[in-house]
């Protein structure tokens, strides 16, 4: 059996490169979601069927970019377990992007939507923070 010889550095490269995929996709994401709240309140405030349709278009929009970020989370944490000899970089994108898996299970009221989107965005944030640290800690090897 033969196996191939381990390049650290070529690892690091292509764990950089999936990184900041995720991170252009959750960036993505963060203005989908901005868009959605903004459309989102102003339903809630006088909004009308028109605002109510933008709102479910943006919310619709934000939650496919979500999908695409979990995605591109799970290529970089795969990425990031090539690499042998560096300790502390991983990416557990179970814990993030959560409130994805619920966003349209039944919109009860405009309210209960806009704390969705509140979440959405919390989580998008944290996971970018994430993310733009295990870049930084990436390129100083």
């Amino acid at each position: 059996m033969m196996y191939g010889v381990y390049d650290r550095d070529k690892e690091i490269r292509e764990a950089v490169g999936a990184g900041e995929r995720a991170l252009s996709s959750l960036r993505e994401a963060e203005r989908q979601l901005n868009s959605a709240g903004n459309w989102g309140l102003v339903d809630i405030f006088g909004g009308n069927t028109i605002s109510g349709l933008v709102k479910h278009m943006k919310v619709n929009n934000a939650s496919r970019c979500v999908d695409d970020a979990r995605r591109d989370l799970a290529v970089f944490r795969d990425e990031l377990g090539d690499i042998r000899d560096i300790e502390g970089l991983n990416v557990d994108i179970d814990g993030f992007l959560t409130f994805a898996d619920f966003f349209f299970d039944g919109f009860v009221a405009d309210i209960f939507v806009q704390s969705k989107i509140r979440k959405g965005q919390q989580e998008v944030k944290e996971a970018i923070r994430r993310v733009e640290d295990i870049l930084q800690a990436l390129r100083r090897y």
